[in-house]
């Protein structure tokens, strides 16, 4: 990110200023000091990343990965299980994959692999083997089935199908299907399951350790793409978000910047399919020269287990899984760990307290940002709850807004000019993010409608681009930015805006509650959508009506208490511990098709009744006044 002469020249006279007068500084602009210090270090990391990628030949994540295994060999880069994978291992594994791939599947520069694999090392030097040989590695969600499938190969338009025997049925599901559209598979394992699908695991070991030649990676620039990711997203087919080289490279530079340092062990319970495992987590590790301990699962019971057992000193979560780790039973030895720091988002702030209370004093280094984003934020203060802060530096370079949303037109508000309206503090907004050249928006693989609907146009003036994050966010008055909803999870009801992240995290108080996902559902003749929550409950727990009515009357605006309670065994989530919604919000409330047991909230008897066919017929009649 090349620095105006003229910004720098005014940031280090405000420099100046600030050593000069500490403490009148600290009293007008309590946060401003933190501020400059952060735009400072993300600058730093920005022109880091800019210089070695405009080098000829371009200095890629891998060739960094690659110093560090020149000069400390033995440094151990992965741990899985009982294994041990140094740097070095790490580089001769994937120079072996590499020619193998090379040789017998004649890879091209510029070629897009599939890799369907789970959380393994293989993932790990297949990643390396694939950019030595220039190729994009297309990194397939291992819970994609069928159609879904089919459809992530087609929008990277690979025709090559790396996967592992664990997801055979997946596999064979799908395989005469690529067969027709002349995609071939390989699973990456001494042995095949699978008729018509070889095994390259006995190439990959006879194959040569030695370096490959530069040739392969010859024309790569910083715009170059290295990686498709997939949006997780609760509905719809997955889309593949373009990561070229730079912004590979600046997002595992993140984990430098909260903290991370070569001595550190960091663990990933995260899928490496998508980027917070991959990109930061193993990623990061590139950056530092760190160790990145990986498990194939997340595993709630055994999480601390394993911090002890490795040594850890970095944690890696994404949506629930710190709350997760709080509803596990207290133990004596909660607090006998060596975690200092722990990177991650979508953590709530009744979480965030919970977790310190119980687990110690870790630094939790809170960000925002989406896959195919071009900016984000992170909350270098600690401020609990808060997913960043408003830089007013940084805005310089990468300009947002916060534009006033219709939830239920499902657009933004525009002014009689026809540009956008920008939220005051402590207003929710829409986050935006201008499109420059600093801030490119490289939109999906395979799908210019897609890409086309994430960029607004004519937001401040006419003729403008921003990146429509699809979230709402909200920013006080101390310029501390908020996680408020996404887009399509805020509901309208009774004229009031629903968002469904702070309902959920009031009801996750109650005290027979274990999980809560909140939703707005359609009723008949009435408009807008209605409030329900699907909630599993502890263990050994019963759904308590009663008090369940007196605590939503007590603590929420009776447009937002949810009318109807379904009652789940187990909860949707995604990979990324994200809440599904979209089947909940498809199955509405109907008693005669959902089977588990519903209640609706009666207003007269002041409790959450069972509901039944007979209440079911009433509201759709419009008897019941909701």
């Amino acid at each position: 990110m090349a620095v105006p002469a003229a910004v720098t020249a005014a940031v280090a006279g405000l420099v100046v200023l600030l050593l000069l007068v500490p403490a009148a500084a600290s009293r007008l602009a309590p946060f401003l000091w933190a501020d400059l210090v952060a735009f400072a270090a993300l600058a730093r990391s920005s022109l880091r990343c800019r210089r070695r990628l405009d080098r000829r030949p371009a200095v890629t994540l891998l060739d960094v990965f690659q110093e560090h295994a020149r000069r400390r060999p033995r440094q151990p880069l992965l741990r899985f299980q009982d294994e041990i994978y140094t740097y070095e291992d790490v580089e001769r594994r994937s120079n072996r994959a590499a020619r193998a791939f090379s040789r017998r599947l004649a890879l091209q520069p510029g070629q897009a692999v599939a890799v369907f694999l789970p959380n393994e090392p293989t993932y790990v030097w297949t990643w390396l083997a694939l950019a030595k040989l220039g190729c994009l590695m297309a990194c397939l969600n291992c819970n994609a089935r069928g159609q879904a499938l089919r459809h992530a190969l087609a929008a990277a338009q690979a025709t090559l199908l790396l996967a592992s025997p664990e997801l055979q049925a997946a596999v064979e599901e799908v395989l005469p299907a690529l067969q027709r559209d002349g995609i071939r598979v390989f699973y990456l394992s001494s042995t095949s399951p699978t008729p018509g699908v070889e095994a390259l695991l006995p190439f990959i070991e006879a194959a040569s350790d030695e370096p490959l030649p530069a040739h392969h990676r010859a024309g790569i620039t910083s715009n170059s793409k290295a990686i498709y990711i997939y949006t997780s997203g609760t509905t719809g087919l997955p889309k593949a978000a373009v990561i070229t080289e730079l912004k590979l490279m600046m997002v595992a530079n993140l984990s430098r910047l909260c903290g991370l340092r070569p001595d550190d062990v960091i663990y990933t319970t995260l899928p490496l399919y998508h980027s917070a495992g991959l990109l930061i987590g193993v990623g990061g590790c590139f950056e530092v020269g760190a160790t990145c301990v990986l498990r194939a699962k997340f595993s709630a019971s055994q999480f601390w287990d394993d911090c002890r057992r490795y040594n850890i000193t970095v944690i890696q979560y994404v949506g629930e899984l710190l709350r997760y780790l709080c509803n596990m039973p207290k133990r004596a030895n909660d607090r006998e760990h060596s975690v200092r720091l722990a990177l991650g988002n979508g953590l709530r702030a009744d979480v965030w307290k919970d977790f310190l209370q119980r687990f110690g004093p870790i630094s939790i280094w809170e960000f925002y940002g989406a896959t195919e984003g071009n900016a984000g934020f992170i909350n270098y203060t600690g401020k609990i709850g808060a997913v960043g802060r408003a830089n007013m530096f940084l805005k310089c370079f990468a300009p947002f807004e916060l534009i006033k949303y219709n939830v239920e037109d499902d657009e933004p508000i525009r002014d009689e000019r026809g540009l956008c309206i920008r939220a005051h503090p402590g207003e929710t907004g829409l986050l935006v993010i201008k499109i420059t050249k600093a801030t490119p928006f490289h939109g999906y693989a395979g799908d210019s409608q897609k890409t086309e609907r994430k960029i607004l146009r004519d937001v401040l003036v006419k003729g403008d681009l921003f990146f429509n994050s699809g979230d709402l966010l909200m920013i006080d008055h101390e310029r501390f930015v908020y996680f408020h909803d996404r887009v399509g999870d805020t509901f309208r009801w009774k004229g009031e805006n629903v968002a469904t992240t702070e309902v959920e995290a009031t009801l996750a108080m109650v005290n027979f509650i274990q999980e809560v996902n909140v939703y707005g559902v359609s009723v008949p003749g009435c408009e807008g959508r209605c409030g329900m929550a699907a909630i599993r409950l502890k263990a050994g727990a019963s759904f308590e009506g009663e008090n369940f009515y007196a605590f939503t009357k007590d603590t929420l605006p009776s447009y937002a208490a949810p009318r109807f309670v379904r009652i789940q065994d187990a909860l949707e989530i995604t990979g990324t511990f994200k809440q599904c919604k979209g089947n909940l919000v498809k199955e509405g409330f109907d008693p005669n098709v959902i089977k588990d047991p519903l209640f609706f909230r009666d207003d007269k008897k002041k409790t959450y009744v069972p509901l039944n066919p007979d209440i079911y017929a009433a509201i759709l009649d419009m008897k019941l006044n909701l």
